[in-house]
């Protein structure tokens, strides 16, 4: 059967961790706004809840018990809707036998994976190489040397974390004056540590040695010295209230991989602080991003910004317009169609300055 266009209306099942069910999930994930990006782009979008359908199909309410019947009706659910493409996002609660049943039945099918966790945990690695022999491409938020060993085992493309601005509605590069100076939230300040210009830290000793070198500082965190979790709307509200983000993710080495925090700071209008060893100086400008590349550049930064309001909303307004321009939800939904569908290169890279 011939293979649909990326520009036709496609029927799509994605699979994820949508916020649905009594468990909340979390309204900034990724697979929020690809389906969003989809939708927007003219394509019908059916989200099946892999964590959530496991659940309440259990005989007990653990995901665990109830692995297998959430395979069958992911089997059942796409037999019946017949789709174009079947998109699975961390989809661990489904097997690649699935997948394969599945595309036994639609011989027209093109499935995809995505995942947006680090190549340097090989559980990770692992988790993807399990239905790398099932599906037509995989998608993943490393570029480099790491991309290129998992292209050894199958297709494989780089994914932009995207941004929605439905979703990171703040504009704190808009406002003169905020509550908070430097915003960073993480779910355990040392597992595992986090690399940080070369060097391991434990958070919290990271944010204790921060608040000491700049006392003025005021900060903003989130599961960091003793202070509650943010999550849902008050995750939100805490972006919209700071002025710069610091994006450390645990290693900064594997080219552009970032946690998907980084569409968080940069489209709620933060001026984004990170090391340039992450590679994003290749596609953002020093008016764009903050870039450090030792703790002295570090507080050198945070200095500066925070003693210059109106620098500090110049960097952050251009690296919210720029980043929305590149990697807002529709065009990172566009890019994975077109690479899936056979219209575009998987490795092309086309966001590098001149």
């Amino acid at each position: 059967m011939p293979r649909p266009a990326a520009s036709a209306p496609l029927s799509i099942v994605h699979v994820g961790n949508f916020p649905f069910g009594l468990k909340p999930g979390f309204q900034h994930g990724v697979a929020v706004k690809l389906s969003n990006g989809l939708i927007r782009n003219g394509h019908l979008v059916l989200n099946f809840s892999d964590r959530d359908v496991a659940r309440a199909l259990a005989p007990l309410p653990t995901r665990k018990l109830g692995r297998g019947r959430a395979n069958a009706a992911l089997e059942e659910f796409c037999r019946h809707h017949r789709p174009d493409v079947l998109l699975l996002g961390h989809a661990d609660v489904i097997a690649p036998a699935t997948v394969a049943r599945i595309r036994a039945a639609l011989p027209a099918l093109r499935v995809a994976q995505w995942n947006v966790d680090p190549l340097f945990e090989p559980d990770n690695v692992a988790r993807i190489a399990t239905k790398q022999p099932v599906v037509d491409m995989t998608f993943v938020s490393t570029a480099g040397p790491p991309l290129a060993a998992l292209r050894a085992r199958g297709p494989a493309a780089f994914l932009p974390n995207p941004v929605d601005f439905s979703i990171e509605r703040g504009r704190a590069d808009c406002a003169e004056a905020l509550a908070h100076d430097l915003f960073y939230a993480c779910g355990h300040p040392s597992r595992p540590k986090r690399v940080i210009c070369g060097r391991e830290w434990d958070l919290d000793a990271f944010f204790r040695e921060v608040a000491t070198r700049l006392p003025h500082l005021r900060l903003l965190l989130g599961g960091l010295l003793g202070r509650p979790h943010l999550t849902g709307a008050a995750y939100q509200g805490a972006l919209e209230s700071c002025a710069i983000g610091l994006n450390a993710s645990r290693r900064p080495d594997h080219p552009l991989y970032s946690s998907d925090r980084i569409a968080q700071l940069a489209g709620n209008g933060l001026v984004v602080l990170i090391e340039r060893t992450t590679g994003y100086d290749t596609i953002f400008s020093e008016d764009e991003m903050a870039f450090f590349g030792s703790l002295d550049e570090f507080y050198a930064q945070l200095e500066r910004l925070t003693a210059d309001p109106g620098r500090r909303r110049a960097v952050a307004a251009a690296g919210r317009a720029r980043y929305g321009a590149l990697f807002n939800e529709r065009a990172v939904a566009q890019r994975v169609l077109d690479i899936l569908l056979g219209a575009a290169d998987p490795e092309a890279m086309p966001w590098a300055r001149a």
